[in-house]
């Protein structure tokens, strides 16, 4: 079963939130309409940045949890190195 790991970001180098899921594209929707309280809906962070696809969901897991520990700078960096202008990416999600 594949797995996505994401950034979210409440603008350019605004509020960042990593998270991992099944479905991007349902997982974006919920955070987008705020259809779940917490982080995210309460720092706006709505915008896809960042995503990776992995064939498997642990691997997924594996790889969120890897950076959600590294420092803010490297999440930057990683972003900006598929993404230099922060631009919502979630229009990639319709060729998944």
């Amino acid at each position: 079963m594949k797995g996505y790991v994401y950034i979210l970001a409440s603008g350019r180098n605004g509020t960042l939130y990593t998270g991992v899921t099944r479905d991007l594209a349902v997982r974006l929707y919920e955070h987008q309409n705020e259809l779940t309280p917490g982080f995210t809906s309460k720092y706006g962070v709505k915008t896809l940045v960042w995503f990776e696809e992995h064939d498997l969901l642990t691997t997924a897991i594996t790889r969120e949890k890897t950076i959600k520990k590294w420092p803010r700078q490297w999440k930057l960096n990683l972003i900006e190195q598929e993404n230099p202008e922060w631009e919502d990416i979630s229009f990639h999600l319709l060729s998944l």
